[in-house]
């Protein structure tokens, strides 16, 4: 099983977060910020994985520490379970319908970790969630994992809904480039012969 556990404290935050790769969705999330619990529920049921995540964090400074340490968290925990990466696909697009929004995300398990963002997001705030959190969070997730990701979005006016469709499809992107080749299982995907 590709699994990891993550444990980190700072002044600031204190996160504990198990990952399963080989999942079936499951999920518990208490981040203490309701919209990201959201989307980390839903990230955890579209890219297959079974998620166990608990922050406390100073949320009454704002979101800002607790979006980007669970970030952080997450992406540490991808690279962790995902080893030597291999036998993995790789590679992994999506794009992703979510009522109006339609959103695009494509991955590549390089290594070199790189969120670029093309998303526009027309408010400031979902609920009491800042919508510029998105991208922080994504941003920290991807330099940890050590995967380059790309967020375009192709239509949409509704923020919860852009949010939401680039969370469900980098999951489902993930999805397909975490999955084992089984026609190469036992070899990287790449011919330095790492990703790194």
């Amino acid at each position: 099983m590709r699994e990891a556990s993550i444990k980190r404290q700072t002044a600031e935050t204190k996160i504990e977060l198990k990952l399963n790769l080989d999942g079936s969705g499951e999920s518990c999330v208490q981040t203490g910020v309701g919209f990201l619990d959201h989307m980390l529920t839903l990230f955890a049921r579209h890219g297959g994985f079974d998620l166990e995540l608990r922050c406390e964090g100073d949320t009454w400074v704002d979101d800002h520490h607790s979006t980007e340490d669970i970030g952080i968290c997450l992406g540490q925990a991808f690279r962790e379970a995902l080893g030597e990466k291999k036998g993995v696909t790789r590679y992994g697009q999506r794009y992703l319908p979510m009522d109006e929004a339609l959103i695009l995300a494509a991955v590549d398990l390089s290594g070199r970790g790189g969120c670029y963002w093309a998303l526009e997001i027309p408010t400031q705030k979902v609920g009491s969630f800042d919508t510029e959190l998105g991208e922080e969070f994504f941003l920290a997730f991807a330099r940890e994992a050590g995967l380059t990701l790309h967020l375009r979005q192709l239509a949409g006016k509704n923020s919860h809904h852009i949010l939401e469709g680039a969370f469900k499809a980098t999951a489902r992107a993930l999805r397909e480039a975490v999955a084992i080749d089984e026609g190469d299982p036992d070899r990287v995907p790449s011919t330095k012969g790492m990703l790194a």
